[in-house]
């Protein structure tokens, strides 16, 4: 295994995130306490010492599950990290209650890594909201307690949001959870989310390094580039060695589901192998035919919102319309989109047509913004 300094702990470079255990169901609280119980079992055996859970996870049973798991072992041997659940407005004023619980369900008397999590849009304001909430100063308390060793944050919001928070905040951050893999390098602006974090001096978490498992199902034009520069590495393995070649990045974690996923993970971990320059533009320029196949001709030249009655920021969803389609669903165009009032959301495209008349791509915008609402409904 892998390990990468970080304070003077020993990290293994893997990560368990604890989002995607094995089920015996459909419900996503049904885990499969066995199947999990072999998996920590063998990850603890083979040198990964971060888990990765939070309060929502599986409905609110991961930290209970993991909690368990990992009291079998000595507590100095694996670092446990849970999170804020700041996605939720309704938690916002409940800090204190929420992480008492969270100790308790996890069977720990302090957390290693402790995240405000899901930093974003919708709750950027609440999480700055000293007077109401007091969430920075309840979470920066427990820390000077002890009972949390090293605080640090997970973003999904875009650059300002991120400024924001740690213009704020950041005297304490320790280090940032992103969103960063080789597709979300430009399509998802990860490279400058990285950027800010190096000017900041933060290191580098690594959340959905594979895209919830989107690249690994390369079609055969995608992987051929890839297979010609090394025969022997899996398109798993590609997605890993990005991640290693970028300097910033500390940890990577990886919601593993069966053992099989979490043995060959392992197994790629087992050495650091950073791209070329060469693989690293290859991988970035499959990258780049993916996002031009996947997403509208959309250049945000703007003419469409002069002439739009209803003053939609209409680059900005068909933004968010190219996140929803491509990821299949998922929460961040929803999320985003919610934190719109109902008179600036897709739904508020009145179809008369006449962005499309100025549009220079000739975007059938009043369809897309159509197909953007029933999506969402969905």
């Amino acid at each position: 295994m892998v390990y990468k300094d970080f304070q003077g702990i020993k990290l293994s470079a893997l990560g368990l995130g604890c989002m995607r255990l094995p089920r015996n169901s459909e419900a996503d609280a049904d885990i499969n306490v066995q199947l999990t119980s072999e998996m920590v079992d063998y990850a603890m055996a083979h040198g990964i010492n971060y888990y990765d859970t939070a309060w929502g996870y599986h409905d609110g049973e991961s930290e209970r599950v993991i909690g368990s798991l990992l009291s079998r072992y000595p507590r100095d041997s694996f670092y446990l990290a849970s999170k804020f659940p700041g996605y939720d407005l309704a938690n916002f004023g409940k800090a204190e209650e929420i992480f008492a619980a969270q100790l308790e369900k996890c069977r720990v008397d302090y957390f290693d890594f402790y995240l405000f999590h899901n930093v974003c849009e919708l709750n950027i304001d609440s999480y700055l909201d000293e007077e109401r909430y007091g969430t920075y100063s309840f979470l920066k308390r427990m820390r000077d307690q002890g009972k949390i060793r090293h605080l640090g944050c997970s973003f999904h919001g875009d650059l300002d949001v991120m400024e924001r928070f740690m213009d704020r905040y950041g005297d304490v951050i320790e280090f940032c959870q992103l969103q960063v893999n080789w597709f979300d390098w430009k399509f998802q602006n990860a490279k400058a989310k990285v950027e800010m974090m190096k000017k900041r001096g933060v290191p580098v978490w690594i959340m959905e390094p594979l895209r919830g498992g989107r690249l690994v199902n390369l079609s055969e034009k995608e992987s051929a580039p890839l297979r010609a520069l090394r025969p022997e590495e899996s398109v798993t393995a590609w997605a890993f060695r990005f991640l290693q070649t970028i300097p910033e990045v500390t940890m990577i974690l990886s919601g593993m589901s069966n053992m099989e996923q979490l043995s060959q993970n392992i197994a790629i971990f087992e050495r650091e192998l950073p791209l070329s320059e060469k693989e690293w533009d290859t991988l970035l320029g499959v990258a780049d035919g993916m996002i031009s196949s996947a997403v509208l001709p959309c250049t945000a030249c703007r003419y469409c919102t002069t002439h739009c009655p209803k003053h939609l920021d209409i680059p900005a969803l068909i933004k968010l319309y190219d996140e929803h389609r491509f990821t299949g669903g998922g929460f961040i165009a929803p999320m985003a989109v919610g934190t719109l009032p109902e008179e600036k959301r897709p739904s508020a495209c009145i179809g008369c047509r006449s962005c499309e008349k100025v549009c220079p791509q000739q975007i059938k915008i009043s369809e897309v913004m159509k197909d953007f609402s029933e999506r969402l409904k969905g």
